[in-house]
């Protein structure tokens, strides 16, 4: 009877072991991919999913294991109640151990996309079209005010309302939903700089800094020259002075304009010809930076009225129209 005892403890000892190695050896050895992912599982867990859903989405997904083991491990982590929802890709790298690690730690997969200074909503749009892994849902062939209604913001023109940053996304993520954070930053910048603005300047609210700072940032090749050239803008918005900017011209002309600025172009009149109408164009031309933006409402204490480019990205100015012509012929006529 001991004897028998003892060759059934041996045997449940021995069982045990072997019970842990192969454990070990399933938890360390990489979960194999159903045919179809293509070497990439794509998963998607909803807030609220249980750890035995979040088991059993894994599988359907195309992880080739069984629910019921995950589950099992996931309880016997002790973690199964940290699982957290979003967006996950798995390689035909991942092991049990690494999958809980990435769930645990919300690690998800994230893409990147980048909205230059200086880039109008069209290139925004077209940005977003082409981005990886971003599913474009913004309405087709809409107009600027659809497509602002379409994200909930009416009453807003989009040039120049959304920051131009890099913003990092889960993977299948929404395009209008990267839009309106880079709605929210662009507000969030603009109420900051408005914050520290100069006393006694031409500009009346925000929206009007924000126009300013658009122009600003395609005027300006040098960083260093943005106050300068604010300087001149809101001196000449003081006095009542058309702003003269090309590039207001340009975006005028609308967005298929690609010619070389002649002066019948500097004389045929839009709603953003500076050299037309006074006072600033109705909206912004593009998407100001933070740089443009401090510089729209932190002009530089200056006398100048007029700039012009030296041809190597920066800008010469000038008190009097006289020395303008000066700077012209010495820059521009290379006389």
């Amino acid at each position: 009877m001991f004897r028998t005892l003892k060759w059934l403890l041996l045997a449940a000892i021995a069982g045990a072991v072997l019970l842990a190695a192969l454990a070990a050896w399933w938890l360390q050895r990489p979960l194999p991919l159903a045919p179809q992912a293509q070497g990439v599982v794509d998963v998607v867990i909803e807030p609220g999913t249980s750890a035995r859903g979040v088991a059993r989405v894994l599988v359907q997904s195309g992880l080739q294991t069984s629910p019921d083991l995950l589950f099992l491990w996931f309880r016997a982590s002790g973690q199964a109640h940290r699982l957290q929802a979003g967006t996950y890709e798995f390689g035909p790298d991942t092991s049990p151990r690494e999958l809980l690690r990435k769930l645990v730690a919300g690690e998800q997969a994230l893409r990147r996309i980048t909205l230059l200074e200086g880039w109008t909503y069209y290139q925004v749009l077209q940005a977003l079209r082409q981005a990886d892994a971003l599913v474009y849902d913004l309405p087709a062939q809409a107009s600027s005010a659809e497509l602002m209604r379409f994200l909930g913001l009416p009453h807003k023109h989009p040039e120049g309302r959304f920051f131009p940053d890099t913003y990092v996304y889960p993977k299948n993520s929404k395009a209008s939903a990267l839009l309106r954070q880079a709605a929210q930053a662009m507000d969030r910048q603009l109420a900051q700089a408005w914050e520290q603005r100069h006393p006694n300047l031409p500009l009346r609210n925000p929206d009007e800094a924000l126009i300013l700072a658009s122009i600003i940032e395609r005027e300006t090749g040098l960083p260093s020259d943005r106050p300068m050239v604010s300087g001149v803008f809101n001196n000449r918005l003081r006095i009542g002075m058309r702003l003269q900017a090309d590039p207001t011209v340009v975006y005028g002309l609308g967005p298929g304009f690609d010619e070389r600025l002649r002066r019948i172009h500097l004389q045929t009149d839009t709603p953003w010809n500076t050299y037309t109408r006074a006072g600033l164009p109705p909206t912004p031309i593009a998407m100001p930076g933070m740089a443009s933006l401090l510089a729209a409402v932190q002009p530089a204490d200056t006398q100048a009225m007029y700039f012009v480019a030296r041809g190597d990205g920066s800008s010469a100015f000038s008190r009097t129209y006289a020395e303008h012509n000066v700077a012209i012929r010495r820059y521009i006529l290379n006389q």
